[in-house]
């Protein structure tokens, strides 16, 4: 059986456009093998999200977003489609949110699962799931240096408000004659102390120098004299002296060893003692005799 030209021409252009389909949505990430179910949620803004950006539950890329619609009339103005897995049931409280894919900029969507699923009564393909704005790390950066540069724009308008109070009223004049004053004082200071060290610190170091000579002398004459001499010359003499105060040979030794001695002493002195206090005893009764006057004979 023969084909004619264009039916063979035509069966291969079919099957070009088949093979094309295909191939593009194989490279897009389209499995058009699996069945998938279609979400929708509503966003005031796009972020960068584009027409087959991925969706993923918990970092796991589930599907794509299948198309954008905007109304800028509207609000919220964007109207996103999502498709997934027809295997993911979706339960009640599922999230649909708006992410930053990568640091580029691109958007992505973020399916967020409830902490408490109820698996009971799941979302049907068509229903509209509850939508967030996660903002990505270029909008937390943005939000920090505007932030940054706001404070630092104030502080800097504080700073010259400041500055302008101080021109007019005249205090900036008197701080900076202020400081003429001091930078003269420290002129005059400078200047006495270099006169101090070119002029009176050689004489000092010189008496400096002179006094440490006299000290080396005298510390010089110290060593020279027999200091360890002396000292065992004071020593031998001490214990000549100690030996000499506990013999019994000599006259010292015997005063203060001797016992008989000390107490002969002792008897001595009482009874001299004694014969003052008779002494005294008898020049007291010779008082309390009356007096006795001696008639003079009369001369003839």
């Amino acid at each position: 059986m023969k084909y004619s030209r264009e039916l063979k021409v035509g069966v291969l252009a079919i099957l070009c456009l088949v093979i094309l389909y295909f191939g593009f949505n194989f490279l897009k990430g389209v499995n058009i093998f699996s069945p998938t179910k279609v979400y929708v949620g509503q966003f005031e803004r796009a972020n960068g999200l584009t027409e087959q950006a991925p969706v993923y539950i918990k970092g796991y890329k589930v599907g794509l977003v299948e198309t954008i619609k905007y109304d800028f009339t509207q609000n919220p103005a964007f109207l996103v489609a999502v498709s997934i897995d027809k295997a993911i049931a979706l339960p009640r409280g599922t999230e649909m949110a708006l992410i930053a894919d990568g640091l580029l900029g691109g958007g992505a969507i973020e399916l967020i699962l409830p902490a408490m699923p109820n698996r009971a009564m799941p979302f049907q393909a068509g229903d509209t799931l509850p939508t967030l704005i996660v903002p990505g790390l270029v909008d937390n950066l943005q939000t920090g240096l505007l932030t940054q540069l706001d404070s630092l724009l104030s502080e800097a308008n504080t700073l010259l408000a400041s500055l302008n109070s101080e021109v007019e009223e005249g205090s900036l004049r008197t701080t900076l004659q202020n400081v003429e004053c001091i930078t003269n004082d420290l002129a005059v200071s400078s200047r006495d102390v270099r006169h101090l060290t070119h002029k009176q610190l050689p004489s000092i170091v010189d008496k400096v120098d002179s006094t440490m000579n006299g000290l080396q002398g005298i510390v010089a004459d110290v060593q020279a004299a027999n200091i360890q001499h002396t000292i065992q010359s004071l020593d031998t003499t001490i214990e000549s002296v100690n030996a000499l105060l506990h013999s019994t040979d000599g006259t010292l030794g015997l005063l203060l060893n001797d016992t008989e001695l000390h107490d002969n002493l002792n008897s001595a002195l009482k009874n001299l003692d004694n014969a003052v206090l008779n002494v005294d005893s008898i020049m007291m009764s010779i008082k309390a005799r009356p007096f006795i006057q001696k008639k003079m004979p009369k001369k003839k």
